[in-house]
């Protein structure tokens, strides 16, 4: 029934056996088992069931609990789709009345709970960040009003993050996350030359003349690493090469990120900033 290696070839630096076996032998019951013909010694063929007796033999039963409780392990793979929406089409299907039994209840785990357990930690990670820029900013330019709007302003160009996604076709996943917690940074830090570029001229300049000559001064520096980050990230945000897929959620939205995080720290931080100077005088 499981046939014979009669022979090898090589093929992909590597040898394969060439297995033969009888059509449809699994799934042979007793009566067709009973007439394989069988050779003997003299070279005549009887049938098997003339030398050879048969029975079914039951298999051991096996329950698995944990918590004191019945557990049947239920795998699949994913085939054209991503996990979220296969996880997605599973709990709609689970959700439907009479599918479970009463006192039946079901819980996902496998790379869907990884999945949640490292968005929890990817969370924690981009709050932390929050609030650590939050305490450096602080101690940097000691005006809560403008640490909270460079603060804002780089939440803002997370929200691109999922706009870049959606309008891509690409799920959001644990790469994406990294790339929106490193916005995060990277507008910050954008917006950090731009302030202390403005706080540096409003020494000797108007709010709104120190202001525009920041933004004048800051905008070549910005946009050629604006540019260069996403000249490096085009062939992984467009799949080209081997393993590019991988990085491709991370690629996209760190882009989206920076196409807005430009005009947002050119453009909408000058103006934000003159509205809190000019309140606070």
């Amino acid at each position: 029934m499981a046939g014979t290696v009669a022979a090898t070839f090589e093929g992909n630096n590597q040898l394969t056996g060439i297995r033969v076996r009888a059509q449809g032998a699994a799934g042979l019951n007793t009566t067709q088992l009973g007439q394989l013909p069988i050779p003997t010694p003299a070279g005549a063929l009887v049938p098997l069931s003339s030398i050879a007796s048969f029975s079914i033999a039951s298999g051991q039963p096996e329950i698995t609990r944990e918590d004191l409780q019945q557990v049947v392990d239920v795998t699949a793979r994913l085939n054209g789709t991503g996990l979220g929406a296969g996880i997605a089409e599973v709990k709609k299907a689970l959700a439907q009345p009479g599918i479970l039994g009463n006192g039946v209840t079901y819980t996902l785990g496998g790379l869907y709970k990884q999945q949640q357990i490292a968005f929890a930690g990817l969370v924690r990670v981009f709050i932390a960040a929050l609030l650590a820029e939050f305490v450096l900013l602080l101690l940097l330019y000691e005006r809560f009003a403008w640490v909270a709007a460079i603060i804002c302003t780089s939440l803002l160009s997370t929200t691109a993050v999922f706009t870049g996604l959606f309008l891509t076709g690409v799920p959001l996943n644990i790469t994406a996350m990294m790339g929106m917690v490193m916005i995060v940074g990277i507008a910050t830090e954008m917006a950090i030359f731009f302030v202390s570029e403005a706080q540096h001229l409003l020494e000797t300049l108007p709010p709104r003349e120190a202001f525009a000559t920041a933004a004048a001064n800051r905008l070549r520096p910005i946009a050629m690493t604006t540019l260069a980050a996403i000249l490096t990230l085009l062939p992984l945000a467009l799949d080209l090469g081997q393993g590019a897929g991988m990085q491709q959620p991370l690629a996209i939205a760190i882009i989206a990120g920076l196409l807005v995080q430009f005009p947002l720290v050119l453009l909408a931080l000058p103006v934000l900033l003159l509205k809190l100077t000019k309140a606070r005088a």
